[in-house]
């Protein structure tokens, strides 16, 4: 949701990866319902595990929870998103989370300079 969030509001101004420590194997069906209300099409995302190069390449990395998994470098930006785990959840349970995602990727484009799109 958060890359989806990120492309659909920079647009062409700034470049995300999604990943993680220990991804699943599809993305969640409400994830994918919630964000389609949004009018952003995640389905054809997949989980993807973060590499090195892609930290190293990245300014800023933001992580959802993954602890020591977690590769780091010197010299980046970390954030570390406390949200809930929309996994197991229903549509319903999961617009908060979107709604908090989109609140957060929108503050970061801002620090970041990059204008949002709408």
């Amino acid at each position: 949701m958060a890359m989806g969030f990120f492309h659909h509001l920079a647009d062409e101004g700034a470049v995300a990866w999604s990943g993680g420590s220990e991804p699943g194997f599809e993305v969640n069906p409400s994830a994918i319902a919630a964000m389609s209300e949004r009018g952003i099409d995640i389905s054809r995302e997949f989980a993807k595990p973060w590499t090195d190069e892609v930290v190293r390449a990245a300014n800023v990395v933001v992580s959802m929870g993954c602890g020591d998994a977690c590769s780091v470098f010197p010299g980046k930006r970390y954030l570390d998103w406390t949200l809930d785990d929309p996994a197991g959840r229903t549509v319903e349970d999961v617009r908060p989370i979107r709604d908090e995602i989109e609140r957060r990727i929108r503050g970061l484009l801002d620090e970041l300079g990059v204008p949002a799109q709408h």
